[in-house]
């Protein structure tokens, strides 16, 4: 292989990885093969493999990608610095509200994707717990770093404000993910019917309102 720049170098991995975006927005991760990236990239198998030795590789770096353009760190810390724990019903419903503008800001497509991965997650744990090896902390998706701060978020207002909740924080956290995937699957999948009287009326903003809603009472607010 020529001598080549790390400019050129990194040029031809961001076309590999642009290629398995666009294939996992035509079809579930779970059915994805190599040929198909191949066939998207319009290289060759030896100019693929040249940069990547299978397509975990490739979906690692895509998955590495999605999570470093789309970081919510610094807007969390934000966010529940500015309500503090005295404000922790503040802070509840802020980080909805985050949620629910990242939701429309990063598009129906990554979302998409998002969702496949988590099928993939599904049905292939252990191709999935090797993939995430390479992922490591510094690459977290943004809503794993967001439950963990804000579950420490919350056993802090509880202790300093001695609240009693109705349920414990582990519990309100599983309440909060379930409903949030739940939310990500509907809108997703609102957005995606050409159904006139579909299509547009799944409201984030409305859904994710009512979650914080629901994790106030279980903390003991109103």
């Amino acid at each position: 292989m020529p001598r080549v720049t790390e400019e050129y170098y990194e040029m031809k991995k961001k076309e590999i990885i642009d290629a398995a975006y666009r294939v996992c927005l035509k079809k579930p991760i779970t059915a994805v093969e190599m040929k198909d990236v191949i066939a998207e990239a319009g290289f060759s198998h030896g100019v693929i493999y040249r940069y990547y030795k299978d397509l975990d590789e490739i979906l690692s770096d895509m998955v590495i990608r999605i999570n470093t353009e789309n970081r919510m760190d610094e807007k969390v810390e934000k966010i529940l610095s500015e309500a503090g724990t005295e404000n922790w019903e503040k802070g509840i419903r802020n980080i909805c509200s985050s949620l629910s503008d990242y939701l429309q800001k990063v598009g129906i497509d990554l979302l998409k994707v998002s969702i496949y991965c988590d099928v993939l997650a599904m049905s292939d744990p252990e191709r999935v717990l090797k993939m995430a090896e390479k992922l490591g902390n510094n690459v977290q998706s943004p809503l794993l770093y967001l439950t963990n701060r804000l579950s420490e978020y919350l056993t802090e207002a509880i202790k300093k404000n001695k609240l009693k909740p109705v349920k414990s924080v582990k519990e309100i956290m599983e309440f909060f993910i379930a409903s949030f995937h739940g939310i990500e699957t509907g809108y997703v999948l609102a957005e995606n019917y050409k159904a006139e009287h579909i299509r547009g009326n799944y409201k984030p903003d409305d859904m994710l309102s009512c979650l914080a809603d629901s994790m106030v009472l279980m903390m003991g607010g109103n």
